[in-house]
């Protein structure tokens, strides 16, 4: 087994877990923050695909599919185009609000479908370049790649929690 194929069926797991975070959940649902400064899981979803999008994109020289597939459009937040959501205040997250659950996996399943393609066409010696110099050591594209599936399980568990504690109300 090759490492990008260890990959393909590790970002495969994100995008299983972003339909069952989200899929069957009311739009009031999908907004509610279990606190006052908690995220949703529409803030959630949408974050970690930004990232995704945003730091896949970046790292193998590819457009983001937010800016390319108007999905910036679709959604028509009112945040800078190429925001991702790293550091927002309860405020910016509150605004974070879509018109339909399908508006997330639908932008979830274009980045997941540019980032398997993508995937599939890396060699062994690509994970090993470097993509970012700002880092001591500098990072490779295989930790790069590794850093956002980190995220992106964590804040997809997020989501799955935030939904049980929902659901369990």
């Amino acid at each position: 087994m090759h490492a990008k194929d260890i990959l393909i069926g590790a970002y495969t797991r994100i995008q299983e877990e972003v339909h069952a975070a989200v899929e069957g959940l009311a739009l009031d649902d999908l907004h509610r923050r279990p606190g006052p400064d908690a995220n949703s899981v529409a803030w959630l979803v949408w974050h970690l695909t930004r990232v995704q999008d945003d730091h896949v994109a970046g790292a193998l020289g590819l457009d983001q599919v937010w800016l390319t597939q108007d999905w910036e459009k679709r959604f028509g937040l009112d945040l800078k185009p190429r925001d991702i959501g790293y550091g927002h205040t309860s405020a910016q997250v509150a605004t974070v609000r879509v018109d339909s659950p399908d508006l997330l996996t639908g932008y979830y399943d274009a980045v997941h479908a540019q980032t398997l393609e993508a995937l599939r066409g890396l060699t062994a010696g690509d994970l090993d370049r470097v993509v970012d110099e700002n880092w001591d050591p500098p990072v490779t594209l295989a930790v790069r790649l590794v850093s956002v599936l980190s995220d992106d399980l964590q804040h997809v568990g997020q989501a799955a929690y935030v939904r049980g504690l929902l659901q369990s109300a």
